[in-house]
């Protein structure tokens, strides 16, 4: 267990620094992107690009592996749209629920952390795992995710582009040019190869590093989200004070925009002016409800929204739903090694990927939702994945 710590925690202080660096402003947050940007299309790329020439073709693309892995995928991700899809949890914030609860950070921390605990044999069956998810478990989320949108979108459509977007993604041609390079072999020239050294080198503490500013925009994000809502707030309870008064106020010309739970108007525009809309828009205590109703309200919040719920189901649901399926598929033939099913398990109890909060962000749903889920599984999975090692016998080398 203690050289388990000894391995992991620095990867996770990695993060914790990120986090720290941007929230102290040591690192701006003009700079995460570039950050981002650096590890994406160049520090990633090239340590992909380096085991994928040394490792087979057949251990990049083993059929065992992808489908135990994907049909893993496939469970958590409808059981999670079935266990959050609700009235306040629409199909797009299902969806990328779903996305965050299957979708491991295998790029930017599991590749460093399973071969460091595992050896180099790890890489063959983690490149598995980040083929699958960017080529098809995201793809399909965002599909379902945009034919939640009012658009209209046909599903087909909307497969179609998120598996445009994926294919422009660097990581898969990175893969596939090492490949390429493996099974030709082919050298690359000494300086060229220096270049792709360095900047693989660089990948597994600036990758680290980026996961902890990327989370801390995120949660800067969630929070600028709620300043609207406050600010109509704020001007909801002056008006209705000025009201109170016997002043005549006109509705703010913006009162459109306002959340329905401040009732700022009762007819033709006038601030309210009412016992009952001022009661309630003051603050006045609510009837409370049955018990048993607050039993189901209670229920229905945890079951739709609940940042737990899906951080559980990332950690727990999915690396046991990893392992069930390895061991029937052994039990039924697959030519599956306990190296590959501890590979695939491990990467599966790695914290969400922190890249889905872009994701979200550029197609409109409800960010702060997800960056709790990703910093959530983050902190838990120090002592979650240490424990699940440990549990495998894994012995650090």
């Amino acid at each position: 267990m203690q050289s388990i710590l000894f391995t992991t925690l620095p990867f996770f202080a990695l993060v914790l620094c990120g986090y720290l660096a941007a929230h102290r402003r040591i690192v701006p947050e003009s700079a995460i992107g570039g950050l981002n940007a650096f590890v994406l299309f160049f520090a990633l790329p090239c340590l992909l690009f380096r085991f994928g020439m040394s490792t087979p073709v057949l251990e990049l693309l083993n059929p065992s592996v992808l489908a135990v892995y994907l049909t893993a995928a496939a469970l958590v991700v409808f059981f999670t749209i079935a266990m959050t899809l609700s009235r306040r949890v629409g199909m797009k914030d299902a969806a990328f629920g779903a996305l965050v609860a299957a979708f491991p950070n295998t790029g930017f921390m599991g590749v460093p952390l399973l071969v460091a605990l595992l050896g180099p044999q790890a890489a063959g069956p983690v490149i598995c795992t980040i083929l699958a998810d960017m080529m098809i478990t995201s793809s399909a989320c965002l599909a379902l995710a945009q034919t939640g949108q009012r658009s209209g979108q046909s599903p087909l459509k909307a497969l179609l582009q998120s598996l445009k977007a994926a294919v422009s993604n660097p990581l898969p041609w990175s893969i596939a040019a090492g490949a390429t390079l493996g099974v030709l072999q082919l050298e690359v020239p000494s300086p060229v190869l220096s270049v792709v050294n360095m900047l693989a080198n660089a990948a597994s503490p600036v990758a680290l590093f980026t996961i902890g500013a990327v989370l801390w925009r995120s949660g800067q994000a969630q929070a600028a989200g709620a300043a609207p809502a406050q600010d109509h707030r704020e001007r909801a309870m002056a008006m209705a004070k000025r009201a109170a008064r016997g002043e005549s106020v006109l509705v703010d010309p913006d009162a459109s925009t306002m959340p329905s739970v401040w009732p700022l108007s009762d007819v033709g525009g006038a601030a309210p002016t009412s016992p009952d809309s001022l009661s309630r828009l003051l603050g006045a205590p609510r009837r409370r409800k049955p018990q048993a109703q607050a039993w189901r309200d209670g229920w229905t919040r945890f079951n739709a929204g609940s940042v737990m719920t899906i951080v559980a189901i990332k950690l727990l649901l999915h690396p046991l739903l990893i392992l069930i399926l390895g061991v029937a598929a052994r039990g039924l033939g697959a030519p599956l090694s306990n190296a590959q099913l501890t590979v695939l398990t491990l990467a599966a109890a790695l914290p969400s990927a922190s890249n889905v909060s872009l994701l979200v962000e550029r197609h409109g749903a409800d960010a702060g939702r997800i960056a709790r889920i990703i910093l959530g599984s983050t902190v838990l999975a120090v002592g979650s994945f240490t424990l699940m090692a440990w549990g495998f016998g894994v012995n650090p080398r």
